[in-house]
């Protein structure tokens, strides 16, 4: 694997290299921001479910756009420049909110940060490599995005621990976003854009049918996969201090990490489905846990631990699945609708989530979650694999590397 990795294109080096940077921002307030929300604006689980359900919501079509845009003009970097400086500039001011609306607000414009960017990103690696290398590929990129996720969190705790202020953290949130922006303008397209030609299909009718199927059942483990956010709030309930949740993420963010690569090879070789379905069963396991069998202390650990083995099986290998679904004229088209249907699905998830937690019970909700996570694990198996394997066999065999 060693081998295969030196032999990986520097453009996908460098893209992981970004989203580690811009990682280590964002995840260095991300497990602070319910902990801010519920002891400093005085809001509970719904007020967390609306915001992250809506920020996720209306930035959703953006996800789209910038992905059929990238398509038609053949180029990502603006694009790709654009979402790390707004998303960069906003985190930051969250430092200033002092009631949960503007906090909704600078959420919202983080989300649209992350919007713009993400389909053409994707895109712009998928044309980078070789069809028989995306599961590495898209795995290392998920590696050093996860490393982002462990230097963040490390860093929040660290400041934490010395006495800084809730709110002097997310300041610190600048820096590494700046550094992020202007790595992002050292990022080369994969090639010339292309001639005027006719309108690329964008509507759902134009995908092919595998890759419409597997979008579909990706909507349906989205229904049950809520903002991660209730889980540091769970923590939380369970009796875990402050300056202990950003170290629980870090533990997730860390082994998906290390995994992450090694899965996304494997997957090249076994095939991508039949490790997304583990993945699924994984998350099933780790939301029964975290609803029956948590506490503070060495399970809640292991716990979390299982959570980023979920995570190093599917965020490489869903992309990668996506890549070799998808014709390689609407690629970006096909990631715009992934994030798309990733963002219009949370809003629904993470009400429901919140709705269930406080009218119900904090299991029941984790229960919820569960059970799509198997309907998603079965769907795959019985609706999505018959088709899709002969799609992606013809698709590796016709792609031609750019």
């Amino acid at each position: 694997m060693l081998r295969a990795l030196l032999q990986l294109p520097r453009s996908v080096w460098l893209i992981g290299l970004i989203s580690l940077v811009n990682d280590s921002a964002s995840e260095m307030m991300y497990p602070l921001i319910p902990l801010y929300l519920s002891g400093v604006l005085m809001a509970g689980p719904k007020a967390l479910g609306l915001i992250e359900g809506l920020a996720e919501a209306i930035a959703s079509l953006l996800k789209l756009v910038s992905g059929v845009w990238a398509d038609r003009t053949g180029r990502s970097k603006p694009w790709i420049m654009a979402g790390y400086g707004v998303a960069g500039l906003a985190r930051p001011l969250i430092a200033f909110a002092t009631v949960w609306p503007l906090l909704l607000l600078l959420r919202v414009l983080d989300r649209i940060g992350k919007a713009v960017r993400a389909a053409p990103r994707d895109a712009l690696l998928a044309a980078s490599i070789a069809p028989d290398q995306r599961g590495l590929a898209f795995g290392l990129h998920r590696a050093l995005d996860n490393t982002g996720a462990v230097i963040g969190p490390l860093l929040a705790a660290a400041l934490l621990a010395a006495g800084v202020p809730l709110q002097q953290v997310f300041l610190w949130a600048l820096v590494p976003g700046l550094a992020c922006l202007l790595l992002s303008t050292a990022l080369k397209e994969s090639g010339a854009p292309p001639q005027p030609q006719a309108r690329i299909e964008w509507r759902w009718r134009g995908l092919p049918l595998p890759l419409r199927r597997y979008l579909a059942v990706v909507a349906v483990f989205t229904l049950g996969n809520s903002s991660n956010m209730f889980l540091f709030l769970r923590a939380k309930e369970l009796g875990v201090s402050e300056a202990q949740v950003p170290l629980l993420w870090a533990a997730v963010s860390a082994v998906a990490a290390v995994c992450s690569t090694p899965l996304g090879h494997l997957s090249d070789r076994i095939g991508r489905l039949r490790l997304l379905t583990a993945g699924y069963v994984a998350y099933a396991l780790f939301y029964v846990g975290m609803a029956w069998f948590a506490e503070p202390g060495w399970r809640l650990y292991l716990l979390f631990g299982l959570y980023g083995l979920f995570m190093a099986a599917t965020e490489g290998v869903e992309r990668a699945l996506l890549a070799d679904l998808a014709p390689a004229t609407q690629r970006g088209t096909a990631f715009g609708w992934f994030n798309l249907l990733l963002g219009a699905v949370l809003l629904p998830a993470s009400v429901l989530f919140g709705w269930l937690w406080e009218g119900v019970s904090a299991a029941f909700a984790f229960g919820f979650s569960a059970s799509c996570a198997l309907l998603a694990a079965g769907l795959l198996v019985l609706w999505v694999r018959p088709h899709a394997t002969a799609d992606v066999r013809v698709a590796a065999e016709t792609t031609i590397r750019p």
